[in-house]
């Protein structure tokens, strides 16, 4: 797998906050993909688009809780079209079988459509080892290829970068003239590109969905690349998590519906490619070999927890991501893996470990922005909080993370919120501190102008003054103008 460094969230996400470049490439992509969702939801009306919502909820919950049977389902038809299924249970078995392929077939040069399940897996240096040449094709993944950087989002891997960024990298790499053309260097990579996919042995995708009653797997991409990948080379594989099936062609309709709304606002993508098995003696091209791979790679435990198993039904349409207020800030890298945003501070979690990843249930205000607009009605803050709460609670050590001195302290809170007679006697200490500012400084953080505190001593309330303030406690308590029967305006 790539290198994790989901442990250096809050130093990574302090550093992406203090980066100009990166902010106003943010804010300049990320609107744009929110306006333009919006507008396909102005066109179906807000009644149809809760409609399709809840019918692409249900098909992907009945499938995920019949899942061993629609594996079972997609393996005879996938077997009945000439194509082979393979499962991989984590990512060294799945990289060890697209390398096995790759050596007894003589690859030399391999082509890829866009895949994060292979970012997952970290699967180019394994078959770049090999000595096979990768080629990623997605002019975003050709992009960050060609930076040696990682995806920063699920649906535009590159969206961290400027044009200017860009032409630099060009210029660098390939070796041609300055130009921010957008068009040229659009050009340049189809040029560089070309060659690459009539040579290729091998051309590896991922997959939006795979459809079990046909052993078909779809993939919808705007550059055509993806069909190259997949017609053009002698051997095809498919990579994709278990988790992409659906039941039938008739519940791929309203994927190809929602998805590439949600994710760019288009109302439906440039190509919408459907692979089913290797080339018949009557088809004019297609690959002579079709494989399919399964990655499992801890999808199982989402599977087997109740409360987690919703973010199976994720189509990674990046929508949570484009209305994150914290994805916003800091962009995709610093969460530190490969699914950054909302929804990936869930996967990331469940599939490199909480223990490792414990920071990131944390990068949310739970505002709940992302299940509005989540195609399939995931229930993300929820999942969060429940994260949250493994950490803090977990009786697994190799799962609670949260030291002992919080733990601690979250007792005492827990207890002095329930308890109305502390809670009065917390208050009136306070507003004694508040008052006595002059005596005792180090106890009274206030600004002069008495209504913020904005540098607390001592935690943990200056922890929580890093990043915002907090007032001050008023002079009387709900409780208190309760019985006196007083607004707080009287008194």
């Amino acid at each position: 797998m790539p290198e994790i460094k989901t442990q250096e969230f809050s130093s990574a996400s302090a550093a992406a906050i203090s980066d100009p470049k990166l902010r106003r490439a943010l804010d300049r992509v990320a609107s744009g993909f929110e306006v333009a969702r919006l507008a396909r939801v102005a066109d179906a009306t807000p009644e149809v688009w809760d409609t399709w919502r809840q019918e692409a909820r249900d098909i992907k919950a009945h499938t995920i809780e019949h899942l061993d049977y629609y594996l079972d389902l997609l393996y005879t038809n996938i077997i009945a079209a000439g194509g082979h299924l393979h499962f991989a249970k984590d990512a060294d078995q799945a990289n060890e079988i697209v390398a096995h392929i790759a050596r007894t077939r003589n690859v030399k040069i391999a082509t890829k459509s866009k895949s994060m399940v292979s970012e997952e897996l970290g699967l180019n240096p394994v078959l770049e080892a090999m000595g096979v040449e990768v080629w990623e094709t997605d002019l975003g993944e050709y992009i960050i290829q060609l930076a040696e950087e990682t995806p920063s989002h699920l649906v535009a891997p590159a969206l961290h970068k400027s044009k200017e960024d860009v032409a630099e990298l060009f210029t660098e790499k390939l070796g041609i003239p300055y130009d921010e053309d957008i068009y040229h260097m659009a050009a340049t990579a189809r040029e560089v590109l070309r060659d690459k996919f009539m040579e290729a042995d091998l051309g590896i995708s991922g997959a939006n969905f795979v459809v079990a009653e046909t052993g078909t797997l779809v993939i919808i991409t705007n550059e055509g690349n993806g069909r190259l990948c997949t017609s053009a080379p002698r051997i095809h594989i498919g990579i994709t998590g278990m988790e992409k099936v659906i039941p039938s062609m008739q519940d791929l309709s309203i994927f190809l519906r929602i998805l590439p709304q949600s994710a760019t606002g288009q109302r439906i993508t440039s190509y919408v490619s459907m692979t089913t098995g290797p080339r018949r003696s009557d088809d004019e091209d297609g690959p002579e070999e079709f494989h399919l791979i399964l990655v499992d790679n801890g999808r199982s435990k989402m599977l087997a927890d109740p409360t987690l198993r919703e973010a199976l039904y994720c189509i990674r349409c990046g929508a949570c991501l484009n209305i994150c207020p914290i994805y916003a800030r800091i962009g995709g890298h610093a969460y530190g893996w490969v699914y950054p945003g909302p929804i990936g501070a869930v996967v990331s979690s469940m599939l490199v470990g909480l223990k490792q990843a414990s920071e990131l249930p944390q990068a949310s205000s739970l505002c709940g922005a992302c299940r509005e607009v989540c195609p399939i009605n995931i229930n993300i803050p929820r999942m969060l909080l429940d994260l949250r709460k493994k950490t803090a609670e977990s009786p697994d050590p190799d799962v609670r993370s949260a030291p002992a001195s919080e733990r601690l302290f979250a007792r005492a809170y827990a207890r002095l919120m329930s308890s109305p007679g502390l809670l009065r006697m917390a208050a009136r200490l306070g507003r004694i501190l508040q008052k006595a500012e002059h005596l005792m400084p180090f106890f009274s953080p206030l600004t002069k102008d008495g209504k913020w505190i904005r540098s607390a001593p001592l935690p943990p309330l200056s922890k929580w003054n890093k990043a915002r303030d907090l007032p001050t406690l008023p002079k009387q308590t709900f409780h208190e103008l309760w019985e006196k029967g007083l607004s707080r305006d009287d008194s």
